[in-house]
């Protein structure tokens, strides 16, 4: 027979149930705290793209066409997010099979303010995850900068988000093949970095150099906005690798922690090598060498230590900054803005040393463990080899048919007048700078 319980002890009942972890084992409830930071990390990635990267990449061009790279920024932005809305965030977190997921999400179906995925709202998960969306393609801009129509600019980032970074998102995080692996990417060594490395790359093949190139020097004309958005980039990265926890944790903290110290040994490295080769360090090196550090660290950061970001740091701006001369000065592919030897590679690498220094076994450089299933660090790296190569090839793959269809429909680069003038003018009847 069930006893009443004393009037005096129901309030304290009531306290405890609602304390977190009161829910049953098996019953999802939401984290305040997690909710909380995710929010925050969710406007961090977003400053990442609008002003960061925007301004990083606006100051990287000539003064003529500043402001169609921050069109560009701001477009993509607004393209991304309905996309992501109305298919692009289903298929690739819907269950579907390993390849894509499937369509129950579309247009947030069944999902409302009290849905969650984990401890956070669903809403916020999507949103999370849509900055990511965002950033790739805009990313990609550095590829062909200078050079492309707006509308082909446009029904490429629209294919390109739907065709290569969903498909790549839903393998490696939504529960696809890659996921099944073991693959380790924690914030977008393989999902961003590699995705739009290969496609900034093979859009500068495709689309050609820019006129002069490489004959005449094309010097930053703002570095002064390169630096501010550069900057931006470095704290919003907080939020883009911090965040991917999806929670308010050690983990989160460790994450960030890395991050920094990717980013630190990056700027050092990459100054040292202008320093030694050149005679002076510039500061358009040092903020390379911070993105460096940043993209390469992006996939390891939940997994690996101090002292293995802090190698990962190095490796990454001696061998980004030794791929960016070989890119521009022996290939003479016009990669504009670098994207391919900094983000590309780096991604590259960062996967994986994601397979390394997660050991446990490596003392001060030691990481946090392989992946379920996974005991070796040879099983581990043959995973992260798979991820690298395999989304590498199908990104070059598509992204050249995805080019070739655009430029049969409205061509790909604007007229060599329109070039020469500036797409400030050309495209948009705006300029930067209207002097007096």
């Amino acid at each position: 027979m069930l006893r009443r319980i004393p009037d005096f002890l129901t309030p304290l009942l009531l306290i405890l149930l609602t304390l977190p972890g009161a829910a049953s084992a098996g019953e999802a409830s939401l984290n305040g705290a997690d909710t909380a930071w995710i929010m925050a990390s969710t406007a961090l990635v977003l400053f990442m793209t609008l002003p960061g990267l925007a301004l990083f990449y606006g100051g990287l061009v000539r003064s003529k066409n500043v402001l169609s790279v921050l069109m560009q920024c701001f477009a993509i932005a607004g393209l991304a997010s309905v996309l992501w809305l109305v298919a692009g965030y289903s298929l690739a977190f819907g269950e579907g099979n390993a390849w894509i997921g499937d369509l129950s999400k579309a247009m947030l179906a069944g999902v409302d303010r009290d849905t969650l995925s984990g401890t956070i709202p669903e809403s916020l998960f999507m949103m999370f995850q849509m900055t990511f969306a965002v950033i790739t393609p805009a990313l990609v801009i550095g590829g062909f900068a200078e050079r492309m129509r707006f509308s082909a600019m446009l029904l490429f980032s629209a294919l390109w988000l739907m065709l290569v970074y969903v498909p790549v998102t839903h393998w490696v995080w939504g529960g696809g093949w890659l996921s099944a692996m073991g693959l380790y990417d924690f914030a977008g060594g393989v999902v961003v970095h590699i995705t739009a490395g290969v496609a900034a790359l093979v859009a500068a093949l495709v689309i050609g150099r820019r006129r002069g190139f490489p004959e005449t020097a094309m010097l930053p004309h703002n570095m002064t906005m390169t630096v501010a958005g550069a900057g931006m980039l470095w704290v919003g990265w907080f939020g883009f690798n911090g965040g991917s926890a999806l929670a308010a944790d050690g983990h989160a903290a460790m994450a960030i922690l890395v991050t920094h110290l990717a980013a630190a040994a990056g700027i050092l490295v990459w100054s040292a090598m202008e320093w030694i080769r050149f005679g002076k360090p510039s500061v358009l090196g040092a903020v390379t060498g911070m993105v460096a550090g940043l993209g390469t660290i992006t996939p390891a950061s939940g997994f690996v230590g101090p002292g293995g970001a802090l190698i990962i740091g190095i490796v990454a701006s001696f061998v980004c900054f030794n791929a960016t001369l070989y890119v521009k000065r022996v290939l003479k592919i016009d990669d504009s803005l670098d994207v391919f030897p900094v983000h590309g590679i780096g991604g590259m690498i960062g996967t994986l040393m994601a397979g390394v220094f997660s050991a446990t076994s490596l003392g001060i450089f030691s990481g946090y463990g392989f992946a379920e299933g996974i005991d070796s660090m040879a099983g581990q790296l043959s995973v992260q080899a798979i991820g690298v190569v395999s989304v590498a090839l199908f990104t070059a793959v598509v992204t050249w048919v995805i080019l070739k269809v655009v430029d049969a429909l409205t061509g790909l680069r604007v007229t060599p007048d329109e070039e020469q003038e500036g797409l400030d003018i050309a495209l948009h009847e705006e300029r930067g700078y209207d002097l007096h």
